[in-house]
Order: structure tokens, then C-alpha cells, then sequence
């Protein structure tokens, strides 16, 4: 698969090799003989990520607590915050996944758009150093930096989305969940209804992260509808 305009997205060039295999979901490797997948990358990016925007948010708000920092740092890398990212780059495209998972929308699922620009950041760091990938990282959080609305609906998603619907008399958020997987991994999936339209989703852990990450992408979308 031709990558080039990803990279011109990204900004940068990474090894053909390494961008491959940030591309790689686990469902891919499963369905074609174990290769190896993009998550040791992803866990090293979400290291570089969280270093990079901790760096940048302590010496941008000089007057802000360690709480409120924590806050800051907490919704910009969020899974939400970077399958926006991964939206924005037109990320979904490039993803090598499994049949089962492209069947099932995997190239617009947040937590696997989430860990592949993570595994991006990772393979970017391995190839062209550390400057270099928080270069990267900021340049891609600049969009979510523009607008300081999103702060304080990180912070109480549901409570944001619920003013804002409220201010719009677009009638109150209904949450819709649905679960996938065994009992002990379980993978739930929030829908968020407002007005009887489907508006966004997120997917966790619990339902009550589901919830929170269905409401920061639904508030999302309706800020953007100005």
C-alpha cells in the first residue's frame, strides 16, 4: 500500500518498514500467520505522547495547578482527542486490518485509530529520533490546542454534552450500550441519541468510559456545528 499521502499528513518520512508495521492491527497479524503487530510501537508512543504534551502544557500555562495541567494533558490524549487526530490525517484508510474488523468499521474505531497514531509517534521516535517525533506530536494536537471549549468538556463530557444539547433544545442525551467479547475482556461500546439521531460513539473498558468517550466525541461534533 502506497503511504505517501499519509506521510505528507504526517509532515514526515518513516521508514517503510516501521510505518508498516505501525499500520499492522492485531487483527491482520491473526489472520495472516501471527507477524508481528503495531502495539509494542503503540506503547512506546503513548510514552512519547504523554512526555511530549506534559513539556508543552507546563511551559505554555505557567499559572495553571498540577490538577488542572493533569486535566489539560488527560483530554489531549485521550482516545477521542486522537482518533480526531487520526480523522483529520485520514489515518482509517492506510490500516491493515483483518476481515473481521474491516467487516465490523474498524477503520473508523477510536481506540484503533487511538493506538495507531500512537504506534505512529513510536515508529517516528525508532526511525528519526525524539525531536523529531515530538515535533510530530505537537503539530498534531495543534487543532485540539485551538479551541479552549474542549478543556472543560473533557474534564465532565456528559455534563457539557447535556448544557450543550440543553442551550441548542436539541432534547437530552440518551446513552445506547452494547458489549463484545468474553467476560473477562469485555469491550462496550456507548451510542449517544439525541433526539432520536445517533450523534457519536465511544467504546471502553466499562460502560461508564464508554459513555465519557461517546459524550467528548458527541460534543465534539455538535461544537463544530456552530
Amino acid at each position: 500500500m502506497n503511504h505517501f499521502g499519509l506521510e505528507q499528513a504526517l509532515g514526515v518520512t518513516i521508514d517503510a518498514e516501521l510505518l508498516d508495521l505501525a499500520l499492522t492491527h492485531r487483527s491482520w497479524a491473526y489472520e495472516n500467520g501471527g507477524v508481528a503487530t503495531n502495539e509494542r510501537l503503540e506503547f512506546l508512543g503513548d510514552a512519547i505522547l504523554g512526555q511530549a504534551v506534559t513539556v508543552m502544557l507546563y511551559s505554555t500555562y505557567p499559572d495553571l495547578s498540577e490538577g488542572d495541567l493533569a486535566k489539560r494533558r488527560a483530554s489531549l490524549v485521550s482516545a477521542v482527542a486522537l482518533a480526531e487526530v487520526a480523522v483529520s490525517i485520514g489515518l482509517g484508510q492506510h490500516l491493515k486490518l483483518g476481515k473481521g474488523e474491516e467487516l465490523t468499521g474498524g477503520r473508523a474505531k477510536s481506540s484503533i485509530l487511538a493506538d495507531t497514531v500512537e504506534a505512529i509517534i513510536g515508529a517516528a521516535y525508532l526511525d528519526l529520533g525524539g525531536e523529531v517525533a515530538t515535533a510530530l506530536v505537537l503539530r498534531l494536537i495543534a487543532p485540539l490546542l485551538a479551541e479552549p471549549d474542549r478543556f472543560g468538556a473533557s474534564m465532565d463530557p456528559k455534563t457539557s454534552l447535556q448544557e450543550l444539547a440543553a442551550h441548542r433544545n436539541l432534547g437530552l442525551p440518551v446513552y445506547e450500550i452494547t458489549d463484545d467479547g468474553p467476560d473477562h475482556s469485555k469491550v462496550f461500546t456507548a451510542t449517544v441519541v439525541i433526539g432520536g439521531e445517533p450523534i457519536a460513539s465511544g467504546e471502553g473498558t466499562s460502560k461508564k468510559q464508554a459513555e465519557m468517550g461517546a459524550a467528548l466525541a458527541a460534543w465534539t461534533l455538535l461544537h463544530s456545528r456552530r
